[in-house]
């Protein structure tokens, strides 16, 4: 027994003593150096309980410290009886029992380095996971809670060969192959057969690797058991497989069509030992299978094939030899493809392609409204009228003993939509035409095209109005309404409409006063043959001239604004206008004018307003001399005046933007000349004489006395330069005015006053005493 202890300060050795606890036997001692921590006692009586002392002594052999525990030795050595292999990664022992062992160790090692502890409870026991064919040394060692105790005496043992890998098959119905891959160090192999349900057993041995067994019966299973023989003839593991043969050909094969809702094929046969299935195969490549019926259904049937069916069963072996092929027509295809042709306009034809195993032919043709008609025939084609506009759907079907072919390509063949035949073509405006039509059958879509020779304008609508603007005016233009399908295209056959757009419109060039009442305007002809036609529109009327050429003549009133536009007219209808040309007519003469004489120097000239006048300038003019003035009022102070001269009158009227008009009135005379140096004297009698210098000229004067209580006047003759008033009034202050008198006769308001003091002298004048000038008041 084994014991280990911590070491103590100053210990010089270790003594252990082993001293049995329920045994008379004397206790067992060993000692050991201070350096030791772990020792063992021999000599121990196996599973046996013991007490274990550890002293630590000094030098002198004096106890240090001791401890003390309890432990049991091992059971003793079991004796190996025999060893021996029946599989060949095994080996059984069998061993005496030991009294005290809870379990055993069965320890196997080989030269090759294999080592391994099988721990178990009883004998015999087996090592397992060794190799085939190998030596190995075997020992057995007891155990119990005090440890194991020392190997057995060992005994060598030798595994047996591995048995032969069986692979098996069934060739035909009645033979089975088995064969195998070669076992090492094998010399000899036996194979033992037995048919199921049988006690007869067919045993070969042989050296090869491969056996076939004929003659067998079909459908039923065979097992075959083998093993192989080591040179020392010892036999290895064995193997047992079983196999099956193939099963026998079924008979009585019958086949049909089933009638239904889809026409299928079904298969009949009677059926054989050992089969686990039937498969039923087509020449067609189709195939249809059972597991436990006597029959299956090929299905979906293809059209227009000669089947040449065969049944063969199957089991876990493989299949069994085909039996007599069984034919069967199936129904025609329909053609695989079908297509409508217009031979001529209104002529169609259903064509379809050639198939294969039928006696006759039905061809459907319907039309979208519902009309319906079909032919027979063992041709390729039928024919039927087809109008325009409309859509025909057409399917074929085709027939044979087996009944009709299933629904075929349905196609359709859609007509060329039927040209609009109320195709109306207004101008709406000058340059758009607006066609209008009633919708036709099978148009979808319809193409309006529109040419003048050098232009196409195109308009696509599903509406039947369209409306081309743009287009060029006074054109001819062709129009044609091609209606339109997605499948067809368009009909290219449909009438042409023709129809003219609106003159273009004239370009004025200029508008040419002529003179106060009339302007000529000038205008580019823009169309092959039109009448023009000129409009001025003015705030308070409206004028107009026309003409073919390239000019007319408008009389205008005076001061007045106006839009001058242009028109061309043909029989297509009526232009637009041209562009605007403004109009300003000079403004008008004012209705009177009026020239009064303020001073001997001054007029005043008055006027009425003239229309469309801003300014004016009058004038007066004569060879000695003119006056003018300019100013935006109805009147003018004109100075600078000569007395005594006759006058030409004019006045020019502006427009605010600069447009004149001359206008003439009748001519204007200034008055004669106010007489100079006008004196008063007295005369006898309480008379006075007025005197004066006089313009040349022969006029007539008057001479005016006012006073505050009376007035005088006296008059000249014509050349005379004087004139007397008699019996005035002394005392008095006396205004004196002489004044020439007009053709008329009146009087010059104008002319200069001069006061005179006249006092009395007694009854009489006496002292007569300018005394200055007078304004005119």
């Amino acid at each position: 027994m084994t014991v280990r202890w911590s070491g103590h300060t100053g210990a010089s050795s270790y003594k252990i003593t082993a001293t049995p606890k329920n045994s008379p036997e004397p206790s067992v001692f060993a000692q050991f150096s201070g350096s030791t921590v772990m020792g063992s006692v021999n000599s121990l009586s196996p599973n046996t309980v013991y007490r274990m002392r550890v002293e630590a002594m000094d030098n002198a052999v004096n106890v240090l410290s001791s401890a003390e525990t309890e432990e049991m030795t091992a059971p003793e050595v079991p004796l190996i009886e025999k060893a021996y292999s029946k599989r060949s990664d095994s080996i059984t022992v069998e061993f005496g029992i030991v009294s005290g062992a809870t379990g055993y160790i069965i320890r196997a090692e080989n030269d090759n380095g294999f080592f391994s502890e099988t721990p178990v409870l009883k004998s015999p026991e087996t090592v397992v996971g060794l190799d085939p064919y190998t030596d190995y040394t075997l020992s057995v060692m007891s155990v119990n809670v005090g440890g194991r105790s020392q190997p057995s005496l060992p005994v060598d043992a030798k595994t047996v060969l591995v048995a032969p890998n069986l692979r098996s098959s069934s060739p035909s119905s009645d033979s089975i192959m088995i064969t195998w891959d070669p076992v090492n160090n094998a010399v000899l192999y036996t194979l033992v057969m037995i048919m199921e349900g049988s006690d007869t057993r067919d045993k070969l041995n042989t050296s090869g690797t491969n056996m076939t067994y004929s003659g067998l019966q079909p459908g039923t299973t065979y097992c075959i058991k083998g093993n192989a023989w080591d040179p020392e003839g010892n036999q290895g593991d064995d193997i047992t497989i079983c196999q099956i043969t193939r099963p026998p050909v079924p008979g009585d094969v019958q086949v049909q069509l089933t009638p239904g809702r889809s026409i299928d094929l079904a298969v009949y046969w009677q059926s054989v030992r050992g089969a686990d299935g039937y498969i039923a195969v087509s020449s067609t490549g189709q195939n249809c299978s059972s597991n436990e019926e006597v029959y299956c259904i090929i299905s979906p049937l293809s059209c227009s094939q000669n089947h040449s069916i065969t049944v063969v069963a199957q089991n876990a072996a493989g299949y069994s030899d085909p039996s007599q092929p069984q034919d069967l027509l199936t129904f025609p295809c329909p053609p695989d493809v079908v297509w409508i042709k217009e031979v001529t306009p209104g002529n169609c034809s259903v064509m379809w392609s050639d198939i294969p195993w039928v006696d006759y032919c039905i061809a459907y043709v319907k039309r979208d409204d519902g009309l319906e008609e079909n032919c027979n025939t063992t041709g390729r084609s039928c024919h039927f009228q087809c109008k325009c506009g409309y859509t025909y759907l057409s399917t074929v079907f085709a027939y044979n003993q087996a009944g009709s072919s299933p629904p075929g390509q349905i196609v359709n063949y859609t007509t060329i939509p039927c040209c609009p035949e109320d195709v109306s073509v207004s101008l709406i405006s000058t340059e758009t035409l607006e066609i209008s039509w009633s919708a036709v059958r099978g148009a979808e879509l319809y193409e309006t095209i529109a040419a003048d020779g050098s232009e196409q304008i195109h308009c696509n609508d599903t509406a039947p109005v369209c409306a081309l603007s743009d287009l060029t005016c006074d054109s001819m233009y062709s129009v044609v309404v091609r209606p339109c399908s997605e499948i067809r295209g368009c009909n290219n056959t449909c009438p042409a409409h023709t129809r003219q757009t609106a003159p273009c419109a004239p370009v004025i060039l200029s508008v040419t006063q002529v003179n106060s009442s009339t302007v000529q305007v000038f205008w580019t002809p823009t169309n092959t043959q039109a009448n023009y036609s000129i409009i001025a529109e003015g705030q308070t009327d409206s004028l107009s001239c026309s003409s073919s050429g390239t000019s007319c003549y408008m009389s205008v009133t005076c001061g007045s604004m106006y839009e001058v536009s242009a028109y061309a007219t043909t029989t297509a209808g009526l232009s637009l206008p041209s562009y605007a040309v403004p109009l300003e007519t000079g403004p008008c003469c004012p209705e009177y004018l009026n020239v009064e004489q303020v001073t001997q120097s001054m007029t005043n000239v008055t006027w009425s307003p003239a229309i469309g006048a801003r300014s004016y300038i009058t004038s007066l003019t004569s060879p000695r001399g003119h006056a003018k003035c300019h100013t935006m009022d109805t009147d003018c102070l004109l100075g600078c005046i000569t007395c005594g001269t006759s006058y030409n009158v004019s006045l020019e009227a502006f427009s605010i933007t600069g447009h004149k008009t001359e206008c003439t009135y009748q001519g204007f005379s200034a008055s004669s000349c106010c007489p100079s140096s006008v004196k008063l004297y007295r005369m006898p009698n309480s008379t006075l004489r007025v005197n004066w210098r006089y313009s040349p000229g022969l006029y007539n004067y008057t001479a005016d006395l006012y006073g505050t209580r009376s007035n005088y006047t006296c008059s000249s003759t014509a050349g005379a330069n004087t004139c007397d008033v008699s019996e005035i009034l002394c005392g008095e202050v006396y205004t004196v005015v002489v004044a020439p008198l007009t053709k008329d006769g009146t009087k010059v308001t104008f002319c200069p006053r001069k006061l005179y003091s006249v006092s009395c002298s007694g009854n009489t004048v006496g002292m007569v005493i300018y005394r200055g000038r007078r304004s005119v008041g």
